[in-house]
């Protein structure tokens, strides 16, 4: 009973932060899974269901606000999903439950993308300010070259994402939204964010169900997780508008920056 209320809480406690600032599932699930002594295997791949089921739901709400750029987003997952897929078949199978070494590395990777992220976030309105004037991707006004090299690259993006996001269950969120900002700054931020997450629901299902093909997925878990989240999500998202967006911005990089650090040097 005492471990369920834990699991709760700590679902709780991540859907209060994807409620308050908008970031911050994968990035915070998966390591608090970790410290409270999930195998790395499990963790991850018990978190990214969790994440394709809380993000379900946004897609839904971006759709009906027509925030969703579906060709851009059968870019990214024309890179992602195929990698994901052969990552589940060829890589990943049940004796990473108990290969210390792949754990190891595994940690390590979440640990620099912890890093990454909060990096990111943290200078997420300078690149922003950056490459918007020079509008360098994304314009209807470009030459047919510029539009072709920039849906190259979207799918380029699509592959980087894949193996981050199946390999340590982060990078789908911040780091993939920051990217499409570079690469469409004509776009307005609510369709950067409703494609990103357009994308990001079945990147994160079809990475988890390959945890899950593999019996590396605590079903208990994340029934657990998801009880919390819902009431988190709702309380987070209230509470945001009683505080500064840069305060609860910078408990959160500081927090990701801090775990990035523990698990890529000390762990």
């Amino acid at each position: 009973m005492a471990d369920f209320i834990i699991l709760v809480f700590s679902g709780a406690l991540v859907g209060f932060a994807i409620g308050l600032t908008g970031v911050g599932g994968g990035s915070l699930m998966t390591p608090i899974l970790l410290l409270l002594g999930y195998p790395a295997p499990v963790a991850i791949g018990t978190d990214l269901l969790y994440a394709a089921v809380t993000k379900g739901s946004g897609v839904y709400f971006h759709q009906r606000k027509k925030n969703i750029n579906w060709r851009v987003m059968a870019l990214l997952a024309a890179g992602s999903i195929p990698v994901s897929i052969g990552i589940s078949l060829f890589v990943i199978d049940d004796e990473l439950r108990s290969s210390e070494d792949y754990e190891s590395v595994m940690t390590v990777f979440l640990g620099i993308m912890l890093i990454l992220t909060s990096l990111v976030i943290t200078f997420q309105k300078h690149i922003q300010r950056r490459f918007l004037p020079d509008q360098l991707f994304g314009q209807s006004s470009g030459t047919s070259q510029q539009d072709k090299a920039t849906l190259t690259m979207t799918v380029v993006l699509g592959i980087v994402l894949g193996v981050c996001v199946t390999f340590t269950s982060v990078g789908a969120g911040a780091i993939g939204a920051a990217i499409l900002f570079l690469f469409y700054p004509g776009w307005k931020a609510r369709s950067v964010v409703g494609t990103d997450i357009a994308h990001a629901v079945p990147l994160t299902l079809v990475a988890g169900l390959g945890y899950l093909f593999n019996d590396l997925v605590d079903l208990t878990l994340l029934f657990s997780l998801l009880a919390g989240s819902l009431p988190g999500i709702y309380l987070g998202t209230h509470v945001g508008s009683l505080f500064p967006d840069k305060v609860m911005r910078g408990i959160l990089i500081s927090a990701l920056l801090l775990l990035g650090l523990y698990f890529t040097l000390l762990h």
